[in-house]
């Protein structure tokens, strides 16, 4: 059993007693009898700047549920101070590609603000950030178990991640592709989650990213 006439990653899999190491992360939830509870992968685990390991994907589970108006999450923090949150709101499917989307709002999305139709609007409209705020804090207060894991800022995207093109954002099955994401958005995450001068934690920042993600505008 392993990887064919691969002996590096078979041994790497599969130890010296024969246990088979898969890269997940659990715990044992005492709400469920103590049984195994999957948290997420190890290769997905945020080491912050003081050595707190976080794992990403329950913050983020948390997050959709405190927030169903929002498409998706995605926790930064690794090597950072302290962890932030990208969100993107739900956008009209795009007949034109396969897996994109258009900048009109939809869905649950489109019951938040009277005032934004589009997921640009969105992005600058400050009773979105308001939602999301209520959100993040009602996540810090009630869920995150250490202050490690509470989120400090955040941030909406002026358009949904999607699987057109040839660097989509997620995968067929919604799972968010990390690195991808990190790059596209480098610039905002440098300069608007944690470069910015005149940004405090536990504050949203608006955003307005262009073609190429620049920052167009910060308030």
């Amino acid at each position: 059993m392993g990887y064919l006439d691969d002996e590096v990653k078979t041994t790497a899999t599969i130890d010296s007693e024969g246990w088979l190491h898969s890269g997940d992360k659990g715990m044992l939830d005492p709400t469920m009898g103590n049984m195994l509870k999957i948290t997420g992968r190890v290769k997905e685990l945020l080491i912050t700047a003081g050595g707190e390991n976080v794992a990403p994907v329950p913050i983020e589970d948390a997050l959709k549920t405190l927030l169903p108006a929002v498409s998706q999450v995605m926790v930064i923090g690794d090597g950072r101070k302290y962890l932030s949150c990208i969100f993107t709101l739900n956008c009209e499917a795009d007949p034109n590609t396969e897996g994109g989307f258009t900048d009109k709002l939809a869905g649950s999305s489109l019951g938040v603000s009277a005032r934004s139709t589009t997921c640009s609007d969105a992005s600058k409209d400050l009773v979105w950030h308001s939602y999301v705020q209520a959100g993040v804090d009602a996540y810090n207060n009630n869920h995150a178990v250490s202050r490690a894991q509470k989120i400090a800022s955040f941030v909406i995207l002026d358009r949904d991640f999607s699987m057109a093109g040839n660097d989509p954002e997620i995968t067929p099955t919604q799972k968010l592709k990390r690195t991808v994401v990190m790059r596209k958005y480098q610039s905002t995450i440098d300069t608007v989650l944690y470069g910015a001068s005149n940004m405090r934690k536990n504050q949203s920042a608006m955003l307005n990213v262009g073609s190429k993600g620049s920052i167009a505008n910060i308030s």
